[in-house]
Parts: structure tokens; C-alpha cells; sequence
């Protein structure tokens, strides 16, 4: 996935495009056009998936091991496989957005969500939900580079921050509202329910333009003028902004094709080591093992799960909400290390709680500092690890 983000990085760091400084111009200054509201929120609904895909196994651990009588190995590997598949879904993200365009790509993976969540929900063995599991997966592979990507190209630059991390705040949202409803309404409805954010952006994806850029890449100039036109507002003069786009455009065109072992460059190796090394401190730090076994841990702690899931949302939503408004304001680096911070000490927090447990100390005491330690975490990681990687990804 961090390959496939850097396709185009075959142009010189100092471009425009890749300014850090916010360009103050009439897109800038004027207020934020419905349409550009509206298409971002069409393409967020694809990280809704992604969240909602995430946190269904933690809730429907107990009802689907009871119905189709699974044991613990079977169940892991039901939670699991959904990694296996986003990786398979990563590696063809780019070569996809590329040759078929945004929108395109993003209808593409809801075709395999909506596939997998019904395979999902009428399973009657472990097969079946392998299966669903792993066409979920490869959707959500490809949402997860198309959608931020996508978000990043239609956005003026003074916005794109935060509009890119309305892909996390949706994340946030399906995981959240997908472990409360899964700890109220059976399994098999919750698989069902699943496929309503996917038909809502498949059925909404031929009423947004196509990404400008994407379409000046192709070569079409003046249908790129146009959406961008269209995304800005019929009276912003898009001139500027047009002309970094074309300019761009020629640059790209007069490399040679993108290859591996391109990237490994000196002059990208630290754009490449930032990227990579975000998404991998992203990927690594232990949320999958959190929010896919949450409820396990909070029965393993002494802790009652409905108790568990419902302090994670309350803390989840607001934590990623403050994430999104901060973005532009305080700077990535603040927000990151201070995240990275949060997180440390949650891990840190909730493994000696289960350390004392295992002792026969604090018994009393040791539910509640797995549940802080749990809540820690969570916020941390949603103020800022959550986000920040797939905002420099998208920009870098």
C-alpha cells in the first residue's frame, strides 16, 4: 500500500503540488462549496466500510462461535483473514485507481464488500464466512488508498488536512456504531446491515465528477478543467490551481515509468522512510488486536463487555472528532507525538492490569486499569496515529 501511494513521486520534492504551505487564493478564501461537501462525503462512506468491516468480529465473536459451534483457532482465523485479504486489495489498489479511474475504483470494492457480507451473513460454515471474510478484506484494501487519495486530489490544499481525515472519522463511525449494534441484534442482521453504506456510495458514485487530477493524467485536459471547476464552484476562478495541475500533468508525463526500485532513490528515501514508517508505526502499534477482540479483553479482565464497548465509543468518537479539527491547526508532528505518547502508555496501562492478575494483586483494582488502559489507547491512537498516516500518504 505505501508503494502503490508513491506512484507518482517520481517528481521532484520541491513541486508546488508538495508544498507544505497553505496557497491563499480565491478556493481558499471563499466559503466551502456544497458539492465538494457532498462528493467527499459519497467517498467517505467507503471508510465507513472499512470501519464497520473492522469492528464486526468483536461483537459477533460469541454468536457466530455458538451458532456454527467454532472453536477459538476458528474464530481467529475468521478475524485475521480480513487482513489477509485488505493486503491482497493494497497491493492492486494503485495499478486499479490509475487504470480505471476513482470512481470507478471505489464502485469496484464495494462489489466485493457487498459480496462478502453476504456470504457472511447466510453462512452455515466456517468456509463461507473465510470466504466473505476475505472479499471484505480485498475491498477494503483498495478503499483504503483510493478513498484518502481520492479526498486529497478534489480538496484545496488549505482543506485537504482535514478533509482527509474525514476518512478516519468514518472509520471511526462504522467501527463504533457497528459494536453497538452488534451488541444488541444478531450476528447474521449485522452482516446484512453492512451492505447499506456499500449500496449507498455505489448507487451515489455516478453523480460525483472524477478526480481532476486523475483525468488530467489520462490526458483529459478539459474534462479535468471542468470537475474542477464544478468541485470549486461555478464563480472561483480555478486558473491557478488548473495550471499546477497541468503543470504536474507534463512533469509526470516526461518520466520514465514508475518502478520498486525507484523509490529506493536517495532523493526519496526520506518522503519513502516517513511514509512507510508511519503506516508500519500505525499498523503495528496493536489496534487489530484491540478493536477486533475487544470484548474478549474486557471479559478477561472482569469487566462487563456492554460496559467495555460503550466507554470505547464514548471516548473513540470525540478523541477522532478533536483529531479532524486539530489537523490544520496544530500540525501533524504535535499530534503524532503526542499520540504516540497515549498509546505507549495505554499498551503499558492495560498490560499490568492483566500482569497483576496473573500475580493475584489488586483485584479490585486491576478491571478498572485495564478499562483506562483500554480508553487510553483508543483516544491516542484516534487523536492522531489513526489519521495523520493516511493524510501524509495521500499528500507525500
Amino acid at each position: 500500500m505505501g508503494i502503490k501511494s508513491t506512484e507518482p513521486a517520481t517528481i521532484p520534492l520541491s513541486s508546488p503540488l508538495l508544498s507544505t504551505n497553505n496557497v491563499e487564493n480565491d478556493e481558499g478564501t471563499s466559503s466551502v462549496p456544497t458539492i465538494l461537501i457532498l462528493t467527499t462525503l459519497v467517498a467517505v462512506f467507503g471508510s465507513y466500510v472499512f470501519g464497520s468491516a473492522v469492528g464486526y468480529s468483536s461483537p459477533s465473536q460469541s454468536g457466530i462461535m455458538n451458532d456454527l459451534n467454532l472453536g477459538v483457532a476458528q474464530y481467529a482465523i475468521f478475524g485475521s483473514i480480513l487482513t489477509i485479504g485488505a493486503m491482497i486489495g493494497a497491493i492492486a489498489s494503485g495499478r486499479i485507481a490509475d487504470y480505471t479511474g476513482r470512481r470507478v475504483a471505489m464502485g469496484f470494492s464495494q462489489l466485493f464488500c457487498i459480496l462478502g457480507w453476504i456470504a457472511i451473513a447466510f453462512s452455515k460454515v466456517a468456509w463461507w464466512l473465510y470466504i466473505g471474510r476475505l472479499l471484505v478484506g480485498c475491498g477494503i484494501g483498495l478503499l483504503s488508498y483510493v478513498v484518502p487519495v481520492y479526498v486529497a486530489e478534489i480538496t484545496p490544499k488549505n482543506l485537504r488536512g482535514a478533509f482527509t481525515a474525514l476518512h478516519q472519522l468514518m472509520i471511526c463511525l462504522g467501527m463504533s456504531l457497528t459494536y453497538l449494534i452488534g451488541a444488541y441484534l444478531n450476528w447474521r442482521i449485522v452482516a446484512l446491515i453492512g451492505t447499506i453504506p456499500c449500496l449507498i456510495q455505489l448507487l451515489s458514485l455516478p453523480f460525483i465528477p472524477d478526480s481532476p487530477r486523475w483525468l488530467a493524467k489520462i490526458g483529459n485536459m478539459k474534462e479535468s478543467d471542468s470537475a474542477l471547476q464544478r468541485l470549486r464552484g461555478k464563480n472561483v476562478d480555478v486558473y491557478q490551481e488548473a495550471t499546477e495541475i497541468k503543470e504536474y500533468t507534463e512533469a509526470l508525463q516526461q518520466q520514465t515509468e514508475s518502478s520498486i526500485i525507484g523509490l529506493f532513490q536517495i532523493q526519496y528515501m526520506k518522503a519513502l522512510t516517513v511514509g512507510v514508517g508511519l503506516m508500519i508505526l500505525q499498523q503495528f502499534g496493536g489496534i487489530n488486536g484491540i478493536v477486533f477482540y475487544a470484548n474478549s479483553i474486557f471479559i478477561s479482565a472482569g469487566l462487563s463487555e456492554s460496559i467495555g464497548t460503550i466507554a470505547m465509543v464514548a471516548v473513540k468518537i470525540p478523541m477522532t472528532t478533536l483529531g479532524v479539527l486539530l489537523m490544520d491547526r496544530s500540525g501533524r508532528r504535535p499530534l503524532l507525538l503526542v499520540s504516540a505518547v497515549g498509546t505507549c502508555l495505554g499498551c503499558f496501562l492495560a498490560a499490568i492490569s492483566f500482569f497483576l492478575q496473573d500475580l493475584h494483586k489488586w483485584k479490585e483494582a486491576s478491571p478498572i486499569l485495564a478499562l483506562v488502559g483500554v480508553l487510553v489507547y483508543v483516544g491516542s491512537y484516534s487523536l492522531g496515529i489513526g489519521a495523520i498516516p493516511w493524510v501524509i500518504m495521500s499528500e507525500v
